[in-house]
């Protein structure tokens, strides 16, 4: 997973005003909250700018988990360093931690709630980005997000790079096998929801 450079500078105690956000935010939910789900949701922001993105991301978690009253992220991938976030009239805390897996945002509801959001690096190309959102939404896997992360992002892009068998010829000028992996859109259908 690629981590944006950045300086890491001082926490600023003022309340920043977030950004209107610009698109709808590329977020993959389970149809059902599972208590004991590692993951909660999966978000694909579009960079790595959190006055840009967690507005849209706050709304769209309070908009189906009511409000959204504290922030948790890694301060190994996110810039940033401010200790509120002002998101439409509401006040978010947000917290920075070194500790923090970078590919998880934790957020916390008014009413105590924990959700675990796995992040998915903005430059994911589509097909491993679509595979790792996939199965951020599925409760009943059991992996850590890192883990969920790496096992698409490498493999899809592999796959998605592959052409197709016809077209590949070794240097002698003859066909190489045609015992090729699984195309992505083959990948995401095997996978258990």
């Amino acid at each position: 997973m690629s981590t944006p450079a950045h300086s890491r500078g001082t926490i600023v105690d003022a309340t920043i005003v977030g950004a209107p956000p610009t698109s709808t935010p590329r977020l993959a939910f389970p149809s059902v909250r599972a208590r004991h789900a590692v993951v909660d949701a999966g978000w694909w922001p579009r960079s790595w700018d959190p006055v840009a993105e967690l507005p849209g991301l706050v709304e769209a978690l309070s908009d189906r988990y009511g409000p959204i009253r504290h922030l948790m992220l890694s301060s190994v991938t996110w810039p940033g360093g401010f200790r509120r976030l002002g998101v439409g009239k509401a006040v978010v805390r947000v917290g920075w931690f070194t500790s923090l897996d970078p590919a998880v945002v934790i957020a916390t509801t008014d009413a105590g709630d924990q959700l675990d959001i796995l992040v998915v690096p903005p430059g994911t190309a589509p097909a491993a980005a679509g595979l790792a959102m996939t199965a951020a939404a599925d409760p009943a896997d059991p992996r850590r997000p890192s883990d969920r992360l790496a096992a698409f992002t490498t493999s899809a892009l592999d796959a998605a790079a592959d052409p197709e068998p016809a077209a590949v010829w070794d240097n002698e000028g003859g066909r190489i096998s045609t015992n090729h992996p699984q195309r992505p859109q083959e990948r995401a259908s095997t996978i258990s929801r």
